[in-house]
């Protein structure tokens, strides 16, 4: 887990130093994209296709709409409330797509671009092992504690 939580830190580092460059936050750019995508959507949708608690995304929510990136209007049915992105936030999210690529660009050289896919593919096989739960198969006849 230590191992894994310093990989990650320096990873996230690579591409803060990209969002900081042009005002956003990974987690900001990561909202925009996902309001981009599936918007106007309602704010609870959105929560769910996070997996983000409703009480998060409203705060998470707030300096987006602040910036004038992302829009709260009524919904459908005048209780609800539709949540998309402005044209300020469509342009801010490909200003934000060039500078996450030359993140992973600079990962790719330093790492190496085999490295990089087989890190993306023990990841995505981690993940599915542990959403399964299958504990005994992530261990191999042999193995203790790592």
């Amino acid at each position: 887990n230590l191992q894994l939580r310093q990989l990650t830190r320096r990873v996230s580092q690579r591409y803060d130093v990209e969002m900081a460059r042009i005002g956003l936050k990974t987690t900001q750019y990561s909202l925009l994209s996902y309001v981009v995508k599936l918007g106007p959507i309602r704010p609870a949708d959105l929560a769910q296709a996070m997996a983000m608690e409703p009480s998060t995304l409203t705060r998470n929510l707030k300096p987006l709409v602040a910036a004038g990136w992302v829009a709260v209007a009524a919904g459908a049915d005048g209780r609800s409330r539709a949540i998309s992105a402005t044209p300020a936030g469509h342009a801010k999210r490909g200003e934000a797509q060039r500078h996450w690529k030359l993140a992973q660009k600079s990962l790719n050289q330093t790492l190496g671009t085999a490295r990089v896919l087989a890190l993306h593919a023990l990841i995505q096989e981690s993940l599915a092992l542990l959403a399964t739960g299958d504990t005994d198969a992530m261990t191999e006849p042999g193995d203790t504690d790592v």
